[in-house]
């Protein structure tokens, strides 16, 4: 059974609802995150970052999307291992690691905490519309970390913004 690292932007890809993803990335994040809540292990940190930010994107009520639905799975297996494994990480002082597991990196702060628990954890990290996972592809082989993109013509467009911004 493998474990998924889950970007908050899977889930809110999948509910259809304000994203930018197109529905071939729409259609691919719901496949997943059905396949990962069927099958799968979801990984968290303990301290609860990243359920918090999916609290603040998702409905906990569980409808009407897909990416709520894998929130209130989340929340409803949290701590039973073979569901949803809370891993140990530790926040820094240090502004420029973000995690203790880390190392000093330029990657996005709002995402070093699947990252970390990446890292922890040995899990895959799913992605569907971030181009930062991508641009710090040195970083990931360097710790290891596997990405599997969603939505890898979502991510090139997420990357042009970025230059033109």
């Amino acid at each position: 059974m493998t474990a998924f690292v889950v970007d908050t932007n899977v889930a809110v890809a999948a509910n259809g609802r304000d994203t930018h993803a197109d529905e071939q990335c729409q259609l691919a994040c719901v496949e997943k995150l059905e396949s990962v809540v069927a099958t799968e292990v979801v990984a968290i940190d303990d301290g609860g970052a990243i359920l918090k930010e999916y609290m603040d994107r998702l409905n906990l009520s569980g409808m009407p999307g897909v990416g709520d639905a894998y929130l209130r799975h989340v929340f409803n297996y949290q701590g039973q291992n073979h569901r949803v494994r809370r891993v140990a990480v530790t926040p820094s002082e240090d502004d420029r690691r973000g995690y203790e597991e880390l190392p000093e990196n330029a990657f996005d702060r709002s995402d070093r905490k699947f990252l970390a628990v990446a890292v922890v954890s040995g899990a895959v990290v799913l992605n569907a519309t971030d181009s930062d996972w991508r641009e710090e592809d040195a970083l990931m082989k360097t710790l290891g970390v596997e990405v599997n993109e969603l939505c890898p013509h979502e991510i090139s467009k997420a990357a042009r913004r970025k230059r033109s911004s």
